[in-house]
């Protein structure tokens, strides 16, 4: 079953035009991952899926309701949670902040789920009174992931988590990502990293605004035509 499904969608900035027909679905549990170059549009959809960019054209259904154009602060209320690749943490602010403000539409109990937050990510427990800002690019990216789980998505939209780290922070990201997903959490990942393609049930390519290939990230990978136009190989 799919729990979120682009249909169409055509969506940019001012009169730049940046998606053009762009369809993907992702099913309940998995991991889908989309790859692409940088400038192939990959940012714009996860934006237009949350609802920061209005699409022009298409629908995005999410567990069966149309939300195309749902303001980001709806979205998130369904069940949608974004990690943007920028500006994803307050730098200010200490690393147990973080995560309280992550819980900002909540009006239950969440401490629980803050510490649930420190047992996924351990790197990050030691240093929960220390102001984000000083963190390394790999914390900062598991606090990111772990701001936006305090509310508990059904969906995770992550934008290129992997972006900057050395190889064996990469590893990390991806084995918690992997991680989550067992534990409930369906992951859309956009990513210039192939190595995404590993941990992905479900993957699909985009250049140029376009979607270039789909399939299980198996076959993508053993594709020796999409491996030499995509994966530099």
């Amino acid at each position: 079953m799919n729990i979120l499904q682009v249909e169409g969608i055509k969506s940019g900035y001012g009169s730049m035009e940046v998606l053009h027909e762009v369809s993907v679905e992702v099913e309940e549990g998995k991991i889908v991952t989309l790859i692409g170059p940088n400038g192939s549009g990959k940012t714009t959809l996860l934006r237009t899926i949350f609802g920061i960019v209005k699409p022009r054209d298409g629908t995005i259904t999410f567990k069966g309701e149309d939300i195309t154009g749902l303001a980001p602060e709806k979205t998130v209320m369904k069940g949608l949670s974004y990690v943007p690749q920028e500006e994803n943490i307050f730098p200010s602010l200490s690393v147990q902040e973080n995560l309280e403000m992550g819980a900002f539409t909540r009006t239950d109990d969440w401490g629980s789920r803050v510490e649930e937050i420190y047992a996924l990510f351990p790197d990050i427990t030691d240093r929960r009174y220390s102001r984000a800002g000083e963190l390394s690019g790999g914390m900062r990216q598991m606090l990111a992931i772990g701001r936006a789980l305090m509310l508990n998505p059904e969906v995770l939209l992550l934008d290129e988590p992997s972006t900057g780290l050395a190889p064996f922070l990469v590893d990390q990201i991806f084995e918690r990502i992997q991680e989550l997903n067992r534990q409930g959490v369906t992951i859309f990942l956009v990513e210039q990293n192939a190595q995404a393609l590993k941990c992905a049930d479900k993957a699909y390519i985009l250049e140029g605004g376009e979607k270039k290939a789909e399939g299980s990230a198996k076959e993508l990978m053993a594709d020796e035509e999409i491996g030499r136009l995509y994966l530099g190989r």
